[in-house]
């Protein structure tokens, strides 16, 4: 997959089962820690999130102390009645050593107030005293240990109460971050395994999503779900805050290099790797500048160089051309992974792509490789399979896995991918951890797709947090690397969502949707409707859809005026930071129109017509042919026409004009009897595009459109020309 900050379904990939799968020989020496490294260190964790809170009020059972601590920054919170001596607290459930606390105020917010802790919940001491906020975050350092931390307002900074969206304590949980040391890959002939200071080490990661200078605020909750690692696909100097934000929580980083052409099939550029020498030079002295930054960096766990460009190298090549570039690009990884050795002998260097059937190349041209590294999703199980059925020596870590994606699933009845429900989607997690696992000696761990909050197509498929909400995927991969979710509230879930009628929506007009929603937790459920025109215009945001509610978890949704295939998307939000989203297909079709269209087939002509740009040639025929799959086009300028011959004159009531993305923003409905004389029965200087539904009571055998004005850079195109007697 490509890298953030656009989280895009990836290009179809496969394993290649039937590809000759071999990998390179492993450096088999069992290597030693490094010498004198530092000994671990106590890290600096969340202790508050998810714990009991408590309140002396709360102004509504929607703003209860719970919303405080439940890692939702703007979703939720706590908000006390509106007067002074109002105080919040939590229970830590142990004493801890603290270090600080961050109040993340919502505009009502405490003016003074004191940080105080207890050992019992009864007998408090002041740990820090604050006058003069202006809201906002208020990141207080104290010292000291204690069971219990609230806040003990005095003054607000209004008429409201006090509110708080999140209430975070800091200190030391108990534990210790990951030994430090070399990294090694050590063992033998499938019984190898990660070492990090000579201590066994699985990867339990995540990719990572957010900005890089966002780490911080993020590094406690993926601490919280179990993992230890995170990876990224490139390296630089923004890489820093993310390095430090996870060293801070004890987590490791995978760094990534990107090489083009990354990300798979029609991704990044088509260098030519027999040839390019400066684009491979300039690389080399770009990684090797990054390695001898962060070498030494307590998060650096390895090194990643490339994502999936022997797979992505066939979008650029064929035949012969292909295979050369294959191995010359392969040979480059191999240069870039001895200069990285040379630099930094303490850190494993590995590559990634998505298809089994790039570990030859990597056997013949990279055997300075300590291990690779496979993207793989919906065939994850069959990963093991094929090493073992081609005698590998090398193990491997799946640097990209979850539920099935876009290029594994059947279409559905409008013909485009059927995207797995939040159920299947969370089981794909488990089931990719348990096959990761089952493969003992050789996989050594994941970083799972993907720690995101893009609320899109591509994030509602993949992205465990869209727009910062939990998914059920999100518990589930907690549930794999931290063992369980006990006491965890989780997100609603959705069953059965239907959409009617999925094949045939009116442009413009309502269609049905209905699904079964349950809370596991039995919190209040605020359902939302979004589209997505992704496979109708290539826009892949989320748009808020006009509907209404008709009950029982059912909603009038209004279609779109483009046609297409629409998605449609239930989101239903619990109020706690979790999401359950489902999403069904519908295929918006042009509104029936009643009578019969007289100009099915008849004689069309017009001033210009595209003869092969794109699609074309777009004749005025095409216009006229009762497929809404084919289009006329004109050229790139002003003004055009088109016409059709009704043969006779004939009745006309409606005109329905659909049109393609090159539309006419001005244009006249001209008639004639002969052909030569013209008279205008409609005028619009405010046309804009899709459906044109038009009212025009007549009679007339020849009926043209002027066309004045486009609405786009290009020229004018319609899919149809309808005429309705």
């Amino acid at each position: 997959m490509s890298p953030p900050p656009s989280t895009a379904a990836p290009a179809r990939r496969t394993r290649g089962a039937a590809a000759a799968l071999t990998l390179g020989a492993l450096l088999a020496s069992s290597l030693t820690a490094l010498a004198g490294a530092p000994a671990a260190s106590a890290a600096e964790s969340l202790l508050s999130q998810g714990k009991t809170a408590t309140a002396s009020s709360s102004e509504g059972a929607a703003f209860s102390a719970a919303a405080a601590v439940d890692g939702n920054l703007t979703g939720t919170r706590w908000a006390s009645q509106w007067s002074d001596a109002q105080w919040f607290q939590v229970d830590l459930g142990a004493t801890k050593d603290l270090s600080r606390v961050v109040l993340t105020w919502e505009g009502a917010y405490g003016k003074n107030y004191e940080i105080q802790v207890s050992d019992n919940g009864t007998d408090w001491r002041t740990a820090k005293t604050v006058t003069g906020s202006d809201g906002g975050t208020d990141d207080l350092a104290i010292s000291g240990s204690g069971r219990y931390v609230r806040m003990n307002g005095h003054v607000r900074s209004g008429g409201y109460g006090y509110s708080l969206w999140e209430f975070q304590v800091y200190g030391e949980s108990g534990g210790t971050n990951p030994p430090q040391g070399a990294v090694r890959v050590a063992g033998s002939q499938g019984n190898w395994q990660l070492t990090v200071g000579g201590q066994p080490y699985t990867v339990k990661g995540l990719t990572w999503g957010p900005a890089m200078a966002d780490a911080a605020r993020y590094m406690p909750d993926l601490k919280s779900m179990g993992v230890n690692t995170v990876r990224t696909w490139g390296t630089d100097a923004s890489s820093k805050p993310l390095l430090d934000a996870a060293a801070a929580q004890g987590l490791k980083v995978m760094n990534g290099f990107w090489l083009q052409p990354g990300g798979g099939p029609g991704s990044g550029g088509c260098v030519n790797y027999v040839t390019d020498t400066a684009y491979k030079s300039t690389m080399l002295t770009e990684f090797a500048k990054w390695v001898d930054t962060y070498k030494s960096h307590p998060a650096t766990l390895m090194w990643n160089v490339g994502n999936e460009s022997v797979l992505g190298l066939q979008n650029c090549y064929s035949g012969t051309e292909l295979e050369a570039q294959r191995n010359a690009y392969t040979t480059f990884v191999n240069d870039v992974a001895k200069k990285i050795h040379s630099i930094d002998p303490d850190h494993p260097v590995t590559s990634t792509d998505a298809w089994t059937g790039a570990w030859p190349y990597y056997k013949r041209n990279a055997p300075d490789l300590d291990l690779y590294s496979m993207n793989a999703y919906g065939d994850i199980c069959g990963v093991r399979q094929d090493w073992i059925d081609g005698g590998y020596n090398k193990p491997y870590i799946i640097t990209e896995t979850g539920n099935a994606g876009e290029w594994e699933v059947p279409d559905d009845v409008n013909g485009i991918p059927d995207e797995p429900t939040d159920v299947q989607k969370a089981e794909g997690y488990t089931k990719a951890w348990d096959c990761i696992t089952g493969h003992r000696g050789v996989a050594l761990g994941a970083t799972m797709f993907h720690y995101g909050l893009e609320h899109d197509f591509g994030g509602v498929w993949f992205n465990l947090l869209p727009d910062g909400l939990k998914r059920l995927s999100y518990y589930a991969v907690k549930k794999a690397y931290a063992g369980s979710t006990t006491g965890d509230n989780t997100p609603p879930v959705i069953t059965n969502m239907t959409v009617t009628p999925a094949t045939t929506a009116p442009a413009g007009r309502e269609f049905t949707v209905r699904a079964d929603i349950r809370d596991p937790d039995g919190d209040p459920i605020t359902p939302k409707i979004y589209l997505s025109g992704n496979y109708a215009n290539g826009d892949k945001r989320l748009v808020d859809a006009q509907y209404r509610s008709l009950g029982n978890n059912t909603f009038a949704v209004t279609a779109p005026e483009k046609l297409g295939v629409w998605k449609v998307y239930i989101q239903a939000e619990d109020g706690r930071g979790n999401a359950g989203i489902e999403t069904k297909s519908v295929k918006v079709v042009a509104p029936p129109v009643t009578g019969t269209n007289i100009a099915l087939n008849r004689p069309a002509t017009a001033s210009s017509a595209q003869a092969s740009y794109g699609d074309c040639p777009c004749p005025a025929s095409n216009a006229f042919d009762g497929n809404t799959g084919t289009r006329w086009a004109s050229d790139w300028s002003d003004p055009q026409w088109i016409q059709v011959d009704l043969g006779s004159a004939n009745p006309i009531r409606t005109l329905q004009l659909v049109w393609d993305p090159a539309y006419a923003k001005s244009y006249e409905v001209q008639v004639s009897d002969n052909g030569t004389t013209w008279r205008t029965v409609h005028t619009t200087t405010t046309g804009n595009g899709d459906i044109d539904t038009i009212e025009a009571a007549t009679t007339a055998r020849y009926v043209k459109l002027q066309l004045t004005a486009r609405g786009t850079g290009w020229g004018y195109s319609l899919h149809e020309f309808g005429v309705y007697s």
